[in-house]
């Protein structure tokens, strides 16, 4: 990958990788880092990393960076403390965005991450795959369950408008 196409690949790529790692982390800042880093190491690898996989190689730096992140949240012991403290405070939602978020929550980390690449994203089931490790029917299998939890929330008597 040349300087060229890293630029352009910064340029096509950057708001779709920080759009997903903001919805999984839910802070401004830490997804900023996390897609800052992603970018940093795709620039250290740029030479061997092909033009036609630098998107999936983009995705899968920055999943691994969040994942990453995220473990490292978990073992801080304080940070239960400063939670409320430190989140940026989002624009007022109306309840229907409150609740699918409240959905989304529920499920596993892996689950959020599939829906979130499938269906907002748009990325293949391949693409998919190759961003989480994790072969195709296992692809399938994770976000139809996903999707169950989520229809199961949504349609349940307290949440339908």
């Amino acid at each position: 990958m040349t300087e060229r196409e890293y630029n352009q690949c910064v340029h096509q790529y950057a708001d779709n990788v920080f759009r997903f790692i903001v919805k999984n982390l839910k802070h401004e800042e830490d997804a900023r880092d996390v897609v800052q880093s992603a970018f940093e190491k795709l620039w250290r690898n740029r030479e061997q990393v092909e033009v036609a996989t630098a998107k999936s190689y983009l995705f899968t730096i920055a999943y691994n960076q969040m994942i990453d992140h995220l473990r490292k949240v978990k073992r801080m012991s304080l940070q239960d403390d400063f939670t409320n403290d430190t989140r940026t405070v989002q624009q007022q939602t109306t309840q229907l965005k409150k609740t699918l978020q409240e959905a989304l929550n529920r499920l596993s980390e892996t689950q959020r991450s599939l829906v979130m690449l499938k269906d907002y994203e748009g990325y293949s089931y391949e693409e998919i795959g190759k961003i989480m490790d994790l072969n195709e029917s296992q692809v399938k299998v994770y976000l139809h369950r996903a999707r169950i939890t989520l229809k199961n929330y949504l349609v349940s008597p307290e949440h339908v408008m």
